[in-house]
């Protein structure tokens, strides 16, 4: 008799976790606990879970179309450099070439030329022509940074390169990367 109690038990938890269809999107502020500034809420989101992410003090991602210029080159502390020239509008990029050189394990190559634009929105996808698997990605973080992020993209890279490669941050305000 009790082993078929805790498959039962176990259903019944399942059950009373089923969710109901997500509310259609809407730009309607939500009060942030933790923020002075409305959060605006996300596509897919429930306003019962907008309600949950507000008393955490956690906003969702803007998922709005980017629109980011940047011209921006940093080394950090332990010798990496980043050159990128970066033009997004409206979620269309029309400017993209991205070099990062890991001080002693080699060097990254990105360039527009070499990729096809696949999605806008709610991230910017980039996928390599020749190299299926490697992706770029960009999205904004809470409005003040833009993310780039690579996917399996080391035949972009020489030597050891990729295995060192991190995303590169940009301040949306300014374009500086670092």
């Amino acid at each position: 008799m009790v082993r078929w109690l805790a498959p039962l038990a176990v259903m019944l938890a399942l059950g009373g976790c089923a969710s109901q269809a997500p509310e259609p999107a809407a730009a309607e502020p939500v009060p942030a606990k933790s923020s002075s500034k409305p959060v605006t809420r996300s596509p897919g989101l429930s306003a019962e879970a907008q309600r949950a992410l507000a008393r955490h003090g956690i906003q969702p991602h803007d998922t709005s179309p980017l629109t980011l210029e940047s011209r921006c080159t940093h080394v950090n502390e332990i010798g990496t450099a980043t050159d990128l020239n970066l033009a997004v509008a409206e979620g269309a990029v029309s400017q993209f070439a991205a070099d990062v050189t890991m001080k002693g394990h080699g060097r990254c190559h990105f360039a527009l030329a070499d990729f096809k634009q696949e999605a806008r929105t709610p991230q910017v996808l980039l996928r390599h022509a020749k190299d299926a698997k490697c992706t770029v990605r960009m999205w904004r973080e809470q409005r003040e940074q833009v993310t780039i992020a690579f996917n399996s993209c080391e035949k972009s890279c020489g030597g050891r390169a990729f295995d060192y490669l991190w995303p590169i941050l940009v301040e949306s305000r300014t374009g500086q990367c670092f």
